[in-house]
């Protein structure tokens, strides 16, 4: 890996504008998708009051779209990678707007099951294609760009969060489920036919000497998972994916157990019960922290940044721990650990840009990707350190362990292997 010694300064010379309008048509099918994940939570009672159906039936379906929605991104990025983006969109906007409306029809478990693996697929193709679109307009600002990019996705249901709750109050949610799918499904496919991917030789060389952004360098899939660089990136995932969501995602029943979760709290002139409070602040800073982090990465590199953010999150989850009986430190403490956590998203895909090159970039992103559905899969070991130790405190350790060592390893193993493999760190 040869750093490039020369920079291309004449930057979308033709198309000056181009790719700030590509990232903004991946924000905005981004934030089409969010719904998919982040306001499943409100369907999911209305279809066990139709039905009867047990919760835990009913969130199998969750888990269906979780796993295509991950495991499915490297074969649609191969795809991407092979004949552009448009198409790939364009797919994923129909399987969107297919998975809601067969929603707001479905009668059975096993139907409404298939309806979220095909929304976990259409998912996954906007996800990773405009993810992998930004990382190839933007080699010079990758973090930056990966972060805004996955920062619609992170705070894209905010928007429609109340307008969604209304509908399913006023109308139902089948009309919710119909009249929402086939919007965000539209607006995906007409957003498809803007996009396209750069000219060979259109964008920037970075002159930021923390990065190296060769574009000789296009390391194919398969040289990929033959990097130990990939898959100690692909550990640091699944730690920080893991790690995190073991914290946050039982943020019910651990605020719940602390017997703080209707006691109000007063914070910026707003007062909420806890736990609304900690939700919704997830929204806002789930979201902000992806752009953040990946703007400070690109200036002072990926493993720095990984070291100081991963750190964080293992400090917040311990002081969680131990302080967040108290309903406003959970607040501010849960505040802080999903600030903390978020950025993963960003710093991780850009990283895997700079290292493997843009050529292949929607596919070695999408491969890396894959981490978070195998974090997922490691989650309920939460719900068992509970029923064996009868609290949350060793859930609480562990996850601050798993943040520690993906902190470390940023550090110290990932930046020697980066270095030595011939880039500046």
């Amino acid at each position: 890996m040869i750093e490039s010694a020369s920079l291309n300064k004449n930057i979308l010379k033709d198309r000056p504008n181009v790719r700030w309008f590509q990232l903004f048509l991946g924000i905005v099918c981004m934030v089409m998708v969010a719904n998919l994940q982040y306001s499943w939570t409100l369907f999911v009672t209305p279809l066990s009051a139709k039905f009867g159906w047990e919760r835990a039936a009913i969130q199998v379906a969750f888990t269906i779209f979780i796993l295509t929605e991950t495991w499915l991104i490297p074969f649609e990025g191969y795809i991407v990678d092979k004949i552009g983006p448009k198409p790939v969109i364009l797919f994923g906007g129909v399987m969107v707007g297919i998975s809601w409306v067969m929603n707001s029809q479905v009668t059975t478990l096993p139907m409404l099951y298939l309806a979220q693996a095909i929304g976990g697929i259409g998912a996954g193709a906007v996800y990773g294609t405009c993810v992998g679109n930004a990382l190839k307009w933007f080699p010079d600002r990758r973090g930056l760009a990966a972060g805004l990019t996955a920062a619609g996705f992170g705070m894209g249901s905010a928007l429609t969060i109340i307008p969604i709750q209304s509908m399913i109050k006023s109308s139902g949610y089948e009309s919710a489920f119909l009249y929402f799918g086939i919007c965000q499904g539209l607006v995906i496919c007409l957003a498809a036919f803007a996009f396209t991917k750069p000219f060979k030789g259109e964008v920037l060389d970075s002159d930021n000497p923390t990065l190296i952004l060769d574009n000789a360098n296009n390391t194919t899939p398969m040289n990929t998972l033959k990097s130990p660089i990939f898959w100690v990136m692909y550990l640091m995932f699944v730690l920080m994916a893991a790690g995190g969501l073991m914290a946050v995602a039982q943020l019910a029943p651990i605020a719940k157990d602390f017997q703080i979760a209707d006691v109000p709290v007063s914070l910026l002139g707003l007062t909420l019960p806890a736990l609304s409070f900690a939700l919704s602040i997830d929204r806002v800073l789930n979201g902000l922290t992806r752009p953040f982090f990946g703007w400070v990465s690109d200036h002072i590199g990926r493993e720095n940044t990984m070291f100081i953010a991963f750190g964080i999150e293992a400090v917040g989850i311990y002081a969680l721990s131990q302080f967040g009986q108290d309903p406003v430190l959970f607040v501010l403490l849960t505040g802080l650990v999903f600030f903390a956590w978020g950025e993963i998203y960003s710093l991780f895909p850009a990283t895997c840009g700079d290292t493997f090159g843009p050529k292949y970039a929607a596919t070695n992103a999408g491969m890396l990707y894959t981490a978070k559905g195998t974090a997922a899969l490691l989650v309920p070991l939460s719900s068992v350190l509970v029923t064996i130790t009868g609290n949350w405190h060793a859930v609480f350790l562990t996850a601050a362990a798993m943040n520690l060592v993906a902190s470390l390893l940023a550090l110290f193993v990932l930046k020697p292997m980066r270095r030595k493999a011939g880039f500046r760190v």
